[in-house]
C-alpha cells in the first residue's frame, strides 16, 4: 500500500511545496482538492494542469487521486430536483475525472455531503437521482483509466450513503468497473455497525472496495486520538491492499505541516511493527 497526504492541510502552500513538504515527510502521494487550485478548478487550462503534474514529478511524489470533489463552484448537487443544477453538477464531476487523469491520479472520492442531502419530502425521489448521477459518470471513469469511489460519510454530516454497505449496493446495481466504493476511517468508525478492521475484513474480499483514508472519529490525524490503526493495517496487509492510503485530518493539530508529519511518523512505525 501506498501513503498520500490530502493537500489541503498544507493548502496555504504553493502546490509546488506542498508536494515537497508531503515527499520530504515520507508521503508518496498527494490527493488532490480541487478547490485548492482554484474556484473553477474543473476549467483549469492544460497548460496549469501540465504544470501541475511536473511539479509533483519534480518533488518525486504522485497525484494518487482528487476528493472533495463538490465544494466549488458553488451550487452544486447531484439530488436536486433542479434539472440544471443537476446538469452543471455532471459536467463539474465528468471534468474532474479528466482532471484526474491529466494530473496523473488513478482515484477520486465522492464525499461532498451538502451536495448530496436529501430535500425533506422527497427522499426517495431524491436518492434515485444521486444513484443515477453516478451512473452517469461511471463509464466516463472507466475510459479515463480512473476509479470514481462513492464515499460512506456519517450522520449528521450527510443523510444519503452512511454505510459501505449501502455504497456497494449501488455500486453493484450499476455495474461499471470504474465505479467503487472506499472507507473513511472516521466516518466508518461512527456509522458502521462492525470495528473498522472487520468492516474491511468484509469488504476488501470482494474488489468493491477501492481507496482508504485514515483519520480519527475526533477528526484529528492517526494516530491523535482512540482509534486503533494497527489492526487496520493489518487488515489491509492481509488482504493484500495494493491502493492508495490517504491522511485526512479535518482538525490540524498543532497544525497542518505538523500534523501531517505526525501522521507519516505514526504509520510508518505501525507498518515496520507488521513487517
Amino acid at each position: 500500500m501506498r501513503i498520500a497526504l490530502c493537500n489541503e492541510v498544507l493548502a496555504p502552500l504553493p502546490f509546488a511545496r506542498q508536494c515537497e513538504v508531503a515527499a520530504a515527510l515520507g508521503y508518496q502521494g498527494l490527493e488532490v482538492a480541487p478547490f485548492t487550485l482554484g474556484e473553477m478548478p474543473q476549467h483549469l487550462s492544460a497548460v496549469r494542469r501540465t504544470g501541475l503534474r511536473r511539479a509533483a514529478q519534480d518533488a518525486g511524489i504522485a497525484v494518487s487521486g482528487l476528493h472533495w470533489l463538490l465544494r466549488q463552484p458553488a451550487d452544486l448537487s447531484i439530488t436536486s430536483p433542479d434539472a440544471a443544477v443537476r446538469a452543471r453538477t455532471l459536467d463539474t464531476m465528468r471534468r474532474q475525472i479528466e482532471l484526474c487523469a491529466d494530473l496523473g491520479g488513478s482515484v477520486l472520492v465522492h464525499g461532498s455531503p451538502a451536495q448530496r442531502r436529501l430535500p425533506p419530502g422527497g427522499e426517495a425521489a431524491a436518492r434515485q437521482r444521486g444513484i443515477e448521477a453516478f451512473a452517469a459518470v461511471a463509464a466516463h471513469a472507466q475510459a479515463a483509466g480512473v476509479t470514481y469511489c462513492i464515499e460512506p460519510l456519517a450522520p449528521p454530516e450527510a443523510d444519503f450513503i452512511h454505510t459501505v454497505a449501502e455504497a456497494a449496493a449501488i455500486v453493484q446495481a450499476i455495474g461499471q468497473p470504474g465505479l467503487r466504493t472506499m472507507l473513511d476511517c472516521c466516518a466508518a468508525a461512527r456509522a458502521e455497525a462492525e470495528p473498522v478492521p472487520a468492516v474491511l475484513a468484509r469488504w476488501l474480499p470482494t474488489g468493491l472496495l477501492a481507496h482508504v483514508q485514515v483519520n480519527d472519529p475526533n477528526l484529528r490525524g492517526p494516530g491523535q486520538g482512540s482509534l486503533g490503526f494497527a489492526a487496520i493495517l493489518r487488515m489491509l496487509r492481509q488482504h493484500g491492499y495494493a491502493g492508495w492510503v490517504a491522511v485526512e485530518p479535518f482538525d490540524y493539530h498543532p497544525d497542518g505541516p505538523a500534523a501531517a508529519a505526525r501522521a507519516i511518523g505514526y504509520l510508518h512505525g505501525l507498518l515496520e511493527a507488521l513487517d
